[in-house]
């Protein structure tokens, strides 16, 4: 029983191409060299959790949120590798499975790693910028231009592994190198041309480059308002005011007229529009505008008017302008100034609001002398 479990056992080992000799198998080398990853990975998760709790660091932080998986999974597959190529030992016999399992593993893995390095680079250079302001147009231009090379790069990186994993096998070879010449990134160039990615790709650099939008902007798009939110490789995200997402394609933002309220200033002025009766007193209106102008804490100060800008059949049409610094304080300063104004004029002048006066046939006739 025991000869012929062990011939199982040896026919097992065989199959799988290592065949044991005196002490030492290349399946135990093998399985040493995983443990042996494994260990690594964990002396150094205790050693940055250590770290972390003496004396907490950002960066290891990003590392532990983004990096921590992909390196786990690193660590033993370059070990495993290792294994598979180790030269000197006779007695251990190399099998074709074992090596390309090897290498295709660490071409994913490394490639998961970069990735991951990337995003956390990303994070530690615009950590320090802040993008929900407004008023800070340089940041917002930096953090658009460092997420948009970020993802290129991260494209490229897949592009070039994936060039390397077709060249790893015989059959695809071929398809490989063509990627990786020049000729062959033309016909890739020109097959993403006809799905339209190459002109996404190009709208994207010119976006980083010129800054039609920014992350953060303030813009009309389809007759909605909202705030860029994701500049991707083919897309955009635009978060409207009301939470919904509006997702449009990159060359939207280079092929049509849209509005982008914080392209230069993010300073606006807002306009409320008042429709009055004919004997309404302009000037009452026109200083009791500027006294609620002046005690909001929105108005910026710098623009101010109070004018009649139209007449219509049955009442004339007055337009305040105030100046606010950003877009949603422009709409809650418009709302405080046109809330109070009605009231005031329904206080003081209830005859100053709209109406529609009727005069009967008889008091057309002319007076008899």
């Amino acid at each position: 029983m025991l000869q012929q479990f062990d011939t199982w056992i040896r026919a097992i080992v065989r199959w799988c191409g290592y065949v044991p000799n005196r002490d030492l198998s290349g399946w135990v080398l093998l399985t040493i060299a995983i443990l042996l990853g494994l260990l690594v990975d964990l002396v150094i998760t205790q050693v940055i959790r250590f770290i972390v709790r003496r004396r907490p660091f950002q960066t290891l932080g990003y590392l532990k949120v983004y990096v921590r998986w992909a390196f786990w999974v690193f660590v033993p597959s370059l070990f495993f590798l290792l294994a598979t190529n180790v030269q000197s030992a006779r007695f251990i016999r190399r099998h074709p499975v074992a090596d390309k399992t090897a290498e295709v593993l660490f071409l994913i893995t490394s490639t998961w790693l970069v990735i991951q390095l990337l995003k956390v680079g990303e994070l530690l250079l615009v950590r320090q910028y802040d993008t929900v302001q407004d008023v800070n147009l340089s940041h917002r231009k930096f953090v658009t231009q460092v997420r948009f090379f970020r993802r290129v790069l991260a494209a490229g990186i897949v592009i070039i592994s994936a060039s390397l994993l077709l060249i790893s096998f015989q059959g695809s070879r071929k398809v490989g190198l063509s990627v990786l010449t020049s000729a062959g990134v033309v016909s890739v160039l020109i097959g993403f041309a006809a799905q339209k990615t190459l002109a996404n790709l190009m709208a994207g650099i010119q976006i980083a480059f010129n800054q039609q939008i920014r992350l953060g902007d303030a813009v009309v798009v389809e007759k909605e308002w909202g705030r860029i939110e994701e500049i991707n490789l083919t897309s955009v995200i635009v978060r409207i005011w009301d939470r919904r997402r509006l997702i449009l394609p990159i060359t939207y933002f280079v092929e049509t007229p849209f509005e982008n309220w914080t392209r230069s200033d993010a300073s606006i002025v807002g306009t409320i529009f008042l429709y009055l009766d004919y004997n309404v007193p302009v000037e009452k209106i026109r200083e009791k505008a500027r006294e609620l102008a002046e005690n909001d804490p929105l108005w910026t100060g710098d623009t101010f008017a109070v004018q009649v800008t139209d007449t219509q059949p049955t009442c004339i049409v007055i337009r305040v302008l105030v100046s606010a610094p950003d877009a949603p304080s422009a709409f809650d300063l418009r709302c405080h100034m046109r809330e109070q104004l009605i009231a005031f004029i329904r206080d003081e002048y209830p005859h100053s609001l709209p109406q529609t006066r009727l005069m009967l046939a008889e008091e057309l006739k002319p007076k008899e002398e």
